[in-house]
This record gives structure tokens, C-alpha cells and sequence, in this order.
């Protein structure tokens, strides 16, 4: 087996307990002839850790805002709001957004099969998705019922209480989307961020049925389907925003600061010569990388060996949420010899 051949890459722990001596030969030789195992069960224990944490998460927040839907609910069967009709199904539907996102954390705690070697993690891509279809239908909802009221204007009836529960809705959404964003930038959840900000966007929408209700107890009728319709644009805006971050995620996109970020990285590791390809992608709320690292040409493999150890150590310690990175170490080629890979590629079937 040549250099060139050398690959390395299992899954690795949290920050350890003991003390790195990222280019000392003990510490290489170390981690030749001692698996990790240890880092291995702690990886796995935090990334099911953070699988809890967005559960609790989303089962609480999902309560909040059912008691939330609920109370508008009854404000709508006697007032007839359209507004409130409008954040309430809004309420309503961004509840249920819990399902798919609960179901997709649960997947993603499986162990990894022969079928789906990655794991189930990229289910939550698959709940972001339900979640923007659930934010587009909330919003042709809203808007339909709000053009219709305009069409064939009627009183408001109960104002003050359509007002209370506009004020409820405020303090609910904002609540849970405080709550939402902050667990889902904790374990690194695209979904349940988006989610979050849906949820904070519907406390806005909340407020503006607070100005549809001042405008109806003016005697202003247009004033409550015309604040359905603000609300309906309201939820365009999430609706693009959510799109957006998830198309990235399903996509493959990361934040280009990792990229540089892991590439500083792996430059201080005593024994890399340069940095070649870097891959970064996420699989639910764990990163993963791929990275080949350039090396002295006349190291032998037990020597490239462990210089993909420390590029694999120092990775894991300089990017957050990374669980695991496969590094292929390519020797540097000789006076006058041509790349391995460009020989490769060149001498590879069509």
C-alpha cells in the first residue's frame, strides 16, 4: 500500500479530560496503538443528548402553542375575526410543525444500517420541507379568508376579547420561538431554527390583529380583513425565509466560516504540508467532514498515519458539532513526479 492510500476517520469524542499534546510523538503513538472508544461513546452520547433536547423542545413548545390555538379559537367562534381566524390556524398549524420535527429527531437516534450507512439524521430535512409546505398553506389559508371578508365586509363582534387574545398569542409565540431558536442553535438544527423564527413571526402577526381590533371598535370593518391580509404577507416573508434555509440544508450548504475555520485548523498540525480538498455536510444536527491533507512525500504510512490523527484531532476540537471526519493523507509529489491524483484521474475509465 502506498502513502497516498492511508485513510483515517471514526467517530471521536467531546473535548477530553486529559491533556492534548497536539504534536508530541508519545501522544501520536499513543493514539496508534489505543482505539478511542471511550470518545466514541461520549460523541454518541452528545448527539443524542441534543436529539432529547430538541424533543423536549418541540413537546413543549407544542403545548404551549395547542393552549394558545385553542384559546383563540373559542375568541373566533364568537367574534368572527377573520384576523384572529387567520393567527390562530397560523397558531395552529405551526403546533403542529412538532410532528414531523419529533419524528425526524426520533429517526435520526437510530444506529446507522447497511442500507442507510449515514444514519436516518437527514430525516430533519425532510421535516423542514413538511414544515415550509405547512407555512405555504397556513398563508393561502389566511389570505383566502381575508380577501373573502373584504368581498363581504361584516362587524367584528366581542372586540376586547379578540384584543386579549391577540395579546395571548404575543406572549405565546414569543415564548416558544425564543425557546425554539435558542435549543435549535444549541444542537445545531436548521428545522427547529426555522421553526423558531415561524413561531416568532406568528407573535408579530399576533400583534397586528391587536390594531385590526382597535380599528373594529372605530367602526372600521375593512380594518380586521385588511390586517388578514398584512398577516398573510407576514407569513410569505417566513415562508421565504424557511425556504431558504432549507434548500441550503438540503443542498449541503454550511457556513463558509467553518470551511475556513477547519482549514486553519488543520494548517497548524505539525506534519501537514498543505490542505487540499475540504467537505463539510450535515447530517441532522451533526457536521461530518472529508478532507485530504498533504504530506511529506518520504513518510512512511505509519507516519502519515498519524499525522491524519492530529488533523483528525484538531478537527474535531476547532468545529462545532463535528462528529466524525475521514482524512486521507496524500504524500507531496517528488521534483519532475505528477500529482497521484491528476494520474489518477487521468488513467481512470470513462
Amino acid at each position: 500500500m502506498s502513502d497516498h492510500d492511508h485513510h483515517h476517520g471514526h467517530h471521536h469524542g467531546r473535548p477530553h479530560g486529559h491533556e492534548h499534546r497536539r504534536h508530541g510523538f508519545r501522544h501520536r503513538l499513543a493514539h496508534l496503538l489505543t482505539p478511542h472508544s471511550h470518545e466514541t461513546a461520549d460523541k454518541l452520547d452528545s448527539a443524542l443528548e441534543s436529539s432529547a433536547r430538541g424533543l423536549r423542545a418541540l413537546w413543549v413548545s407544542l403545548a404551549v402553542l395547542g393552549a394558545t390555538a385553542l384559546a383563540q379559537a373559542v375568541v373566533v367562534a364568537v367574534s368572527g375575526s377573520v384576523a384572529l381566524l387567520g393567527d390562530t390556524v397560523h397558531n395552529a398549524a405551526d403546533a403542529l410543525t412538532a410532528v414531523p420535527l419529533g419524528i425526524a429527531f426520533v429517526l435520526g437516534r437510530r444506529a446507522a444500517t447497511r442500507r442507510f450507512t449515514y444514519g436516518y439524521g437527514r430525516a430533519e430535512d425532510l421535516a423542514g420541507i413538511v414544515i415550509v409546505l405547512t407555512i405555504a398553506a397556513s398563508a393561502a389559508f389566511a389570505g383566502w379568508v381575508a380577501i373573502d371578508r373584504l368581498l363581504d365586509p361584516r362587524p367584528v363582534a366581542h372586540v376586547p376579547a379578540v384584543a386579549a387574545a391577540a395579546l395571548v398569542g404575543f406572549a405565546g409565540n414569543e415564548w416558544v420561538a425564543r425557546y425554539r431558536i435558542r435549543v435549535g442553535r444549541d444542537i445545531g438544527s436548521a428545522a427547529l431554527v426555522a421553526d423558531g423564527l415561524h413561531a416568532r413571526t406568528d407573535g408579530f402577526t399576533s400583534l397586528a390583529v391587536l390594531i385590526g381590533a382597535g380599528g373594529s371598535a372605530l367602526g372600521w370593518q375593512l380594518a380586521d380583513p385588511i390586517v388578514g391580509l398584512a398577516i398573510t404577507a407576514a407569513i410569505a416573508l417566513v415562508l421565504r425565509d424557511a425556504a431558504r434555509e432549507v434548500f441550503r440544508r438540503v443542498l449541503d450548504a454550511v457556513d463558509p466560516a467553518l470551511v475556513d475555520r477547519a482549514e486553519d485548523a488543520l494548517r497548524e498540525v505539525e506534519g501537514v504540508r498543505g490542505v487540499g480538498e475540504l467537505r463539510l455536510r450535515w447530517i441532522g444536527h451533526r457536521l461530518r467532514a472529508e478532507v485530504a491533507v498533504v504530506v511529506d512525500g518520504d513518510m512512511t504510512v505509519r507516519q502519515s498515519h498519524a499525522v491524519a490523527v492530529e488533523a483528525e484531532h484538531a478537527l474535531l476540537h476547532a468545529v462545532p458539532r463535528l462528529t466524525a471526519a475521514l482524512v486521507h493523507a496524500d504524500p507531496a509529489p517528488a521534483p519532475g513526479e505528477s500529482d497521484p491524483h491528476h494520474a489518477l484521474a487521468h488513467h481512470a475509465p470513462a
